[in-house]
């Protein structure tokens, strides 16, 4: 089936795979190659089809369920909604998308000029930056250093550098790391530490924070009163910094019962005692697993502002030969998404 829906994603587009495999899913549900109340493939066999990671096709899954376009149904699989959302005709699409591209090509723009620029002005990704770029990503778990990894790749041509908090001392005294990583980044809360170990040796720090998505919190805020939420992640600083962003939106009809990680025995715990629980894709079959039926399970894959993504774009390309000032370090104010 996924041959049949005309299926293919590029990793040297500068549009993200994610995005890419979303809108291919939306046209061929809108325009009936996959018809209404069909079965999808399993994230498993897209991933294997298309070549690419199972968590970027179950996070593409869970944008589609969110925008109504499919539904799941419990142990039957995933399904295209009886009605899904009705866009402008696939047709008309189409037909501007291909005056936009003549219309590129008489001033000759490339399809990929065209690309960047649109993604640029729109925001949703920062100019392309020549040559090879590294980047320092600190976290404390392989699951956060994973999560924010791919994150930055899917906005940046960038090379991340993973390197765990503990670890950080004892690979900078190893290693001579000016010149080949243009920042580091990190969450906000080991900004500091990590600040202190790399001063002095030009690298600036930029703190990064991913919150709750703002669909998330909606519908939260749709909840019964009194409706009880726990959350958990892969790593339990995942979860609590998912907690507390969640927290901050002083939503009155819920009450929040505690965070833990999605490995040992409080996550069984917990699932117990909430009528909620809110979870990353890669922890969400465990979740379902220990949970009652009665349990929602409600998947959020945080995101990394767009505010905070900018400074690190500016950063990059002024340290690129652009024109901005290349800042020492970074403390944006964060917004949820």
């Amino acid at each position: 089936m996924p041959n049949s829906m005309n299926l293919h994603v590029d990793a040297r587009s500068p549009i993200p795979i994610r995005r890419q495999l979303t809108e291919q899913l939306k046209h061929a549900i809108e325009s009936g190659r996959v018809p209404r109340d069909q079965t999808l493939p399993s994230i498993r066999e897209l991933a294997g089809f298309l070549g690419i990671n199972t968590n970027t096709v179950a996070r593409v899954i869970e944008d589609l369920k969110q925008s109504g376009y499919v539904e799941a149904r419990r142990g039957r699989g995933v399904f295209v909604a009886a009605a899904p959302p009705v866009r402008p005709s696939p047709g008309r699409r189409e037909g501007f998308l291909k005056d936009v591209v003549i219309g590129a090509a008489a001033v000759g723009m490339t399809a990929d000029d065209l690309a960047v620029g649109v993604l640029s002005v729109a925001g949703v990704r920062p100019p392309a930056i020549d040559g090879a770029v590294e980047v320092l990503l600190v976290e404390r778990s392989p699951a956060e250093l994973d999560f924010f990894a791919g994150q930055l790749e899917a906005h940046f041509p960038i090379r991340v550098d993973k390197v765990l908090l503990g670890e950080l001392t004892a690979i900078t005294r190893r290693r001579t790391p000016a010149g080949r990583w243009r920042a580091a980044v990190t969450s906000f809360g080991h900004l500091r530490e990590v600040e202190r170990v790399l001063r002095g040796r030009g690298v600036p720090v930029i703190a990064l924070l991913a919150e709750a998505h703002l669909e998330t919190l909606h519908r939260l805020a749709q909840l019964p009163a009194g409706t009880r939420v726990g959350v958990t992640s892969d790593a339990l600083e995942t979860a609590h910094d998912l907690e507390h962003s969640i927290a901050k939106a002083a939503l009155a009809n819920i009450v929040l019962v505690g965070a833990c990680s999605a490995e040992g025995a409080a996550l069984g715990r917990l699932v117990r005692r909430v009528d909620v629980i809110v979870c990353s894709s890669s922890s969400a079959e465990r979740v379902r697993q220990l949970a009652a039926p009665g349990v929602q399970v409600m998947i959020d894959d945080r995101a990394l502002d767009g505010r905070a993504i900018q400074m690190l774009a500016t950063l990059l390309v002024g340290g690129n030969g652009g024109t901005h000032e290349r800042p020492s370090a970074t403390r944006p104010t964060m917004r949820k998404k």
